[in-house]
């Protein structure tokens, strides 16, 4: 029989409670994030198809292939004219600022049937390792726009 014996301070009996308090609520943190990230209702767009399906399931009637397609990295911190374009993000569910320092694609698609408008408007969407990070519907030149993926109503 083996008998093993130590003394162990008060001192010490505080730190490794503390350090063990620390280590379990990392351990709790890490856990919760990774819950978000798979239950996350983003869908992956890994190819075109996915991506016309994607606009068209919100109402967009897009041309079958992007006009322009553009791979730029996202600044590790997000300053203007980005965090004002996250403001519009938000407002969909999108959060630009989870994405910083990453490689980003840019696919922009012509939309044929924005109300009021016969042409003029596209569709830009943004991908980060395979899910949409942002997205607006943008009209340039004399009473232009940019707004939301969201199909706006009839009234």
């Amino acid at each position: 029989m083996l008998i093993w014996t130590t003394r162990i301070s008060k001192k010490k009996t505080v730190l490794a409670v503390c350090a063990l308090a620390v280590l379990v609520t990392a351990c709790i943190l890490f856990s919760g994030q990774t819950q978000r990230e798979l239950g996350s209702t983003l869908p992956q767009l890994t190819n075109n198809e996915e991506r016309v399906a994607y606009l068209q399931s919100m109402g967009w009637e897009i041309a079958p292939e992007p006009v322009e397609t553009l791979q730029f990295l996202l600044p590790e911190k997000l300053e203007e004219p980005y965090l004002s374009y996250n403001e519009l993000q938000d407002s969909q569910g999108f959060d630009l600022s989870a994405s910083c320092g990453k490689q980003v694609a840019r696919y922009t698609y012509a939309v044929s049937n924005y109300p009021g408008r016969a042409a003029g408007v596209q569709a830009n969407l943004y991908i980060c390792e395979g899910f949409p990070i942002a997205g607006d519907i943008l009209c340039a030149g004399e009473n232009g726009f940019q707004t939301t993926l969201v199909y706006p109503e009839q009234t």
